[in-house]
C-alpha cells in the first residue's frame, strides 16, 4: 500500500488514490508539461489514518446528526471533526512516509527546507462534471517537515470543512464516498501568477484563450481580491486581440520579514505595468494548447512565472481541470449553426489574403 507517491508516477487514472487535482498533474507531466515537482499524500493515508480507534465511528455520527436546513449545525459539526482529526496522532509508517517524500523532495529542488504549496485533492474534485475546486484547503510557502505534515493533517481536516460539508449535500455526494488526497508542491517563487481558459469564459467561444493575472501568487486572482490584468488571445492565429491593463493594488507574495506568503500592497510604480511581457503570454497560450489538445476538452488552468528561474523554463502549470460551464451546455452553435471547428476556421481564413 502506497502513503505516498511522486507526482511522475500519477495519471488521469489515479483519481481514486490522488484525488482530482494530484491525478491532473501527474497527467501533464507525462504529457510533457511544465509542472513543479511534488508528491501526493494518497487516499490511503487518510482511510488508513481515519480508521484508527474509532475515529471514523466518531466522525460519521458527528456527520449523522447535521442537520442540512440548520446552517448553525453544519457549523458546529465541522468544529467538532476538525478538533478530531487535528487532535488524532498520524500512524508512525504513515508519518515516515510523508517525512521521506518531503525529504526528496528537498534533494531533488537541491535545498532543505524546501518552500512547498500543500494543497487538498478530494476524489470528486476537478471532474468534467463538478466543480469542487476551493472546497477544501490550501497552504502555501510552508516550509520544515514538521509544518508541512502539520498542513497535510489540516487538508484532511479541511474535507469536513462547513462549506465542504454544504457542498456535498447540495450536489447530492455521500460524505463517506468523498476521500481525500493532499499534494505536496515546490513552491513557485512568483513574479506573476493567474489563471487562463482554453475558451472565453463569458460566451464560450471556442477560438479565444483568456488569461488574467496579477503580481505575485495567483491567490489574488483567484479570490477576487484583485481586478486582474486580462489577455484576449486568438487560438488559430495567436494574434493579441485585447489586452486590458488594471490597477493592481495587492499581491499575494512572500515575506523574508514574516517568514510566510502575506498580502501587501504592490509598489505604487507597478500597480498599473502590465504583469506579463508579450513572450510570456505566448509561452502560456501554447502550453493552454497543448493542454486542451491532451485532455480533448476545453480547461481551467492556474499558471504562475518563477522569478528566479530564465526563461522560458520558469512558466509553470500549477493546475489544471476540465472547465465544468460551457462544458455542460449542449454542444450547439452560437451563431449560425457552426460547429465549434468551423468557428476556429472561421477566424483563421479571415487573415489568409490571396495573391
Amino acid at each position: 500500500m502506497d502513503y505516498v507517491l511522486d507526482f511522475r508516477s500519477l495519471d488521469k487514472n489515479s483519481l481514486a488514490i490522488a484525488g482530482g487535482k494530484n491525478a491532473n498533474l501527474g497527467e501533464m507531466l507525462k504529457a510533457g508539461i511544465r509542472v513543479p515537482p511534488g508528491f501526493a499524500v494518497t487516499t490511503h493515508s487518510f482511510l488508513e489514518f481515519i480508521s484508527q480507534g474509532k475515529l471514523r465511528d466518531r466522525i460519521f455520527h458527528a456527520m449523522g446528526e447535521v442537520d442540512p436546513n440548520k446552517v448553525e449545525t453544519i457549523e458546529a459539526k465541522s468544529q467538532e471533526i476538525k478538533a478530531l482529526i487535528m487532535e488524532a496522532p498520524i500512524p508512525e509508517k504513515i508519518r515516515q512516509a510523508m517525512e521521506a517524500g518531503y525529504e526528496d523532495l528537498c534533494k531533488e529542488c537541491g535545498t532543505s527546507n524546501m518552500p512547498v504549496a500543500v494543497r487538498s485533492s478530494a476524489t470528486a474534485e476537478d471532474l468534467p462534471t463538478a466543480s469542487f475546486a476551493g472546497q477544501q484547503d490550501t497552504y502555501l510557502w510552508v516550509q520544515g517537515t514538521q509544518e508541512v505534515i502539520t498542513s497535510i493533517k489540516s487538508c484532511w481536516a479541511s474535507l469536513f470543512g462547513p462549506r465542504a460539508i454544504a457542498y456535498r449535500i447540495k450536489h447530492g455526494f455521500g460524505h463517506q464516498k468523498v476521500h481525500i488526497s493532499v499534494g505536496v508542491q515546490k513552491m513557485v517563487n512568483a513574479k506573476a501568477a493567474g489563471v487562463m481558459f482554453t475558451l472565453d469564459p463569458t460566451n464560450g467561444d471556442p477560438s479565444k484563450i483568456v488569461i488574467e493575472g496579477s503580481w505575485g501568487l495567483g491567490e489574488t486572482v483567484v479570490s477576487g481580491s484583485v481586478n486582474p490584468d486580462k489577455f484576449v488571445i486568438d487560438k488559430v492565429m495567436m494574434e493579441l486581440n485585447d489586452k486590458r491593463i488594471s490597477r493592481k493594488h495587492v499581491q499575494f507574495t512572500f515575506s523574508p520579514e514574516v517568514g510566510k506568503a502575506v498580502e501587501l500592497e504592490v509598489p505604487e510604480e507597478m500597480q498599473e505595468v502590465c504583469c506579463l511581457e508579450d513572450k510570456e503570454i505566448i509561452e502560456l497560450v501554447i502550453l493552454a494548447k497543448r493542454i486542451e489538445s491532451h485532455y480533448k476538452t476545453s480547461m481551467d488552468i492556474e499558471w504562475s512565472i518563477d522569478k528566479d528561474i530564465p526563461f522560458p523554463e520558469n512558466v509553470f502549470i500549477v493546475q489544471a481541470r476540465p472547465e465544468t460551464v460551457w462544458s455542460q451546455k449542449r454542444k450547439e452553435s452560437k451563431v449560425g449553426m457552426k460547429s465549434s471547428y468551423e468557428l476556429l476556421m472561421e477566424q483563421a481564413m479571415k487573415r489568409i489574403k490571396i495573391q
